[in-house]
């Protein structure tokens, strides 16, 4: 433990733990992780987004009472922001979903489980209840209703439809690293286990050992194919069939809240909301899907424009205090938070994710208190600046 906490200390900010999950994980488990579609174009957009807007704090406020914490759909959170939800998780770190979602609840925070995870999604539930669940669904009705009631008996509240993958995405980053879907065991990553012990013993042998050969748990109501099976791809067909009718009838057949995420348009902002939608989650997919999609902050002005009552959130290319703000600034209630966390847990587990969870919310109260904020309610677009604004004459009065 004590050489945990001092390898720990040295991790300054979230950025600080992508050099660090580098060293610990294999090639192409890092290149999953860290790699997006084609050129990432997206991916890199997202944080240029962020570094064009400044701020205009303002001074001699009373900031001593201030609190981050906030409500999203009744309930109470420490800070706002959660964990997003990130395929393969429990290869990156043991029982990475579980370690992400417990270490979430610890802190007061949402995690959203995703589709492509390893660990069945009623055991995640039993760990940490309270856990979201993000779905990728097919447009066959029979399968969606399995897959819906499913989730609803392991007592999951919020379903979060995923709809920016109607097909899979071009990413030559996973092939350049060695990645492939199915995993393909060959002399890459034997030799890359090989020089990196730590993951070798402590995830992919303690898995084998404890819950043998993983397995795609959550695409469908039946278990999936394994991770290293050639039908393994048989469970991410006819997405590109799914369409607002579906999203009808899910409404209809889901009891609980329907956040819609990958939403860039505002109109399409528009028709979740007329769909029944209870919120929107504005997200370019960490710049994984479409390449030249615009960054998530720069459409989240127009979708919030749209939700007239539907809850906002975002996530894609968050790594700071300033980040969150600067998102709530443009109209979001709440943001998710994904490679870092990842990272955080290959590094040190739970207690690398706690740390994470820390720092940035460490991040936030300071940037609260600069700003002159008590609570993240404050924070609006007159608290920006962007160089346009900057350059902009005033009229003469």
């Amino acid at each position: 433990m004590f050489s945990t906490s001092r390898a720990l200390a040295r991790l300054l900010s979230l950025d600080d733990f992508e050099a660090a999950a580098r060293r610990r994980l294999p090639r192409p488990i890092f290149g999953y992780i860290a790699g997006a579609a084609e050129d990432n174009h997206s991916r890199d957009d997202n944080r240029k987004a962020f570094a064009e807007l400044g701020f205009l704090p303002r001074v001699l406020r009373n900031v001593s009472g201030r609190s981050q914490a906030v409500t999203l759909f009744g309930q109470r959170y420490s800070s706002p922001f959660g964990i997003a939800p990130m395929g393969i998780s429990a290869l990156s770190a043991y029982r990475g979903d579980i370690v992400l979602a417990e270490a979430a609840r610890q802190a007061g925070l949402p995690a959203i489980l995703s589709a492509t995870s390893l660990i069945p999604l009623e055991t995640v539930a039993q760990a940490a209840p309270g856990t979201w669940f993000q779905a990728y669904l097919p447009g066959d009705l029979a399968r969606i209703d399995a897959l819906l009631d499913r989730v609803a008996a392991a007592g999951y509240r919020h379903l979060v439809l995923t709809v920016d993958i109607p097909v899979s995405a071009n990413r030559e980053n996973n092939v350049r690293t060695g990645f492939s879907t199915p995993l393909k065991p060959g002399l890459r990553l034997a030799w890359d286990g090989l020089i990196r012990p730590r993951w070798t013993c402590g995830v992919f042998l303690r898995t084998l050992l404890r819950h043998g050969m993983p397995h795609f748990e959550n695409s469908l109501a039946t278990r999936g194919a394994p991770i290293v099976s050639a039908n393994v791809m048989r469970d991410f067909h006819a997405r590109d069939h799914l369409d607002w009718s579906h999203v009808a009838h899910i409404r209809r057949r889901w009891g609980g809240l329907l956040i819609i995420k990958g939403i860039l348009h505002p109109d399409d902002a528009a028709l979740a909301r007329e769909h029944g939608a209870d919120g929107v989650i504005v997200s370019n997919h960490g710049g994984r899907q479409l390449d030249g999609a615009t960054a998530a902050l720069r459409a989240l002005p127009g979708v919030a424009r749209e939700a007239r009552g539907m809850a906002v959130m975002m996530d894609s290319g968050i790594r700071r205090g300033t980040d969150v703000l600067k998102a709530l600034a443009l109209g979001a209630d709440f943001v998710f938070v994904g490679r870092p966390f990842n990272y955080a847990a290959a590094v040190a587990g739970r207690v690398g994710v706690a740390h994470a969870i820390k720092l940035l919310h460490d991040e936030i109260d300071r940037d609260m208190a600069m700003l002159g904020l008590v609570s993240p309610q404050d924070m609006d677009a007159s608290l920006l600046i962007s160089p346009r604004d900057a350059f902009t004459p005033r009229e003469n009065g």
